[in-house]
């Protein structure tokens, strides 16, 4: 199951199995959850991580170039954006933020 108010949902294949897994901001919760697809059209429970206040949207692309799909996301209650790396194995490293304008949205 996803967190409090989900709000935004992205699809990439994380872990490298060639299956896509699921990428949510959980805008009540605070945090995105990331959901590991198994195979047969179910997925494993959600592992979070922490944001900024009410994340509204997220996406996956690399952004360092290593090859793994990373987590962008904006947090629309501490107008930053948050950038988690991929570690290769389907975990994400503690986001790293950078200031934007005011009200911070989906992309």
């Amino acid at each position: 199951s996803a967190g409090s108010n989900p709000w935004s949902l992205d699809a990439a294949d994380v872990n490298g199995d060639c299956k896509l897994d699921i990428i949510v901001a959980n805008y009540g919760s605070s945090n995105v959850g990331v959901l590991l697809n198994t195979g047969n059209g179910t997925f494993v429970a959600q592992r979070t991580y922490s944001t900024g206040t009410n994340p509204a949207g997220v996406a996956a692309t690399d952004v360092n170039g290593d090859g793994k799909p990373d987590i962008i996301v904006a947090n629309f209650g501490s107008n930053n954006v948050g950038v988690l790396l991929n570690t290769g194995n389907g975990t994400f490293d503690a986001q790293t933020t950078y200031t934007t304008g005011t009200g911070t949205n989906n992309f």
